[in-house]
């Protein structure tokens, strides 16, 4: 693998990484990865299988890493990989942290912390989410345009004011997938804490507001990507639509069947944000 030149801790350390961050950096270099990244990749509910298309990898469970939390939900996986996509050196998260698994919003955005501590210089965030807009269908992929919080606190307190400022890679990224054949949809996703899926009302509410898709990860990953000044586009698989848009029952097999049936389309998708995003 080829790793950029060491420009040292010293900056990272100065956008206030917490210390357990720089233990499992510090615990992974140990374990064979490199000192830095390309690009780095959360990979959502349903979507781990992307990581056997990584090339030369090495993966390390979480369950492994000192100060790593674990990931109790079906579907993810809980493995670190380090490897290749198109020559570039990447980070892959196989299975992120949930508010409604117990977890603060301080340990939803350690995959972000890590990123960042590995100098990536995109982040690229994927989820599973309900349909809100009627004109989506299950299958679809959504590029998020834009966040609705629900006025709830997602970053760590901070003293300064943070802008969200995804916007402009989320724009290159549209583009990008539009020039190379591949259909994407665009929308806002509204984050919920969970675990329980939304009710009719509720639903209701939330396209009242402007919500495309709904979830309950990715926006704090988002905000602390803001903070930390780190470029992220993220990319919602429509695994179901939300209570009150069709009469069926959500079920947690949908995600998965959804997930398997555009796994080939949601790679390409990926792997072109690796090689070509700028």
């Amino acid at each position: 693998m080829t790793t950029k030149p060491d420009i040292s801790l010293k900056f990272w350390n100065h956008m206030s990484l917490p210390e357990n961050i720089h233990g499992i950096r510090n615990y992974l270099l140990d374990h064979g990865a490199p000192d830095s990244v390309d690009a780095a990749i959360i990979l959502g509910s349903g979507l781990g299988g992307f990581g056997s298309e990584i090339e030369n990898a090495l993966s390390l469970p979480y369950s492994e890493i000192p100060g790593m939390p674990q990931s109790t939900v079906e579907g993810h996986t809980g493995s670190l990989i380090f490897g290749e996509i198109h020559g570039k050196t990447v980070l892959a998260f196989s299975g992120r942290f949930h508010y409604y698994e117990g977890y603060g919003f301080d340990k939803t955005i350690v995959p972000v912390q890590i990123a960042h501590a590995f100098q990536a210089e995109k982040l690229i965030i994927s989820n599973a989410a309900g349909g809100i807009n009627l004109d989506f269908r299950v299958g679809d992929l959504m590029i998020i345009d834009n966040i609705i919080r629900q006025s709830k606190m997602l970053s760590p307190p901070d003293p300064n004011r943070l802008i969200y400022d995804q916007y402009e890679l989320t724009n290159k990224a549209y583009k990008l997938a539009q020039e190379s054949g591949i259909e994407v949809k665009r929308g806002t996703y509204l984050f919920v804490t969970g675990p329980n899926y939304e009710t009719k009302a509720e639903i209701h509410a939330f396209r009242y507001l402007g919500g495309d898709a709904v979830g309950m990860s990715t926006a704090p990953e988002l905000m602390e990507a803001s903070r930390l000044g780190l470029k992220a586009v993220a990319i919602s698989l429509i695994t179901n639509a939300a209570a009150g848009v069709t009469d069926q029952k959500l079920d947690h097999a949908e995600v998965k069947e959804a997930a398997e049936f555009k796994k080939d389309e949601f790679a390409n998708l990926v792997k072109l944000f690796i090689s070509d995003l700028e």
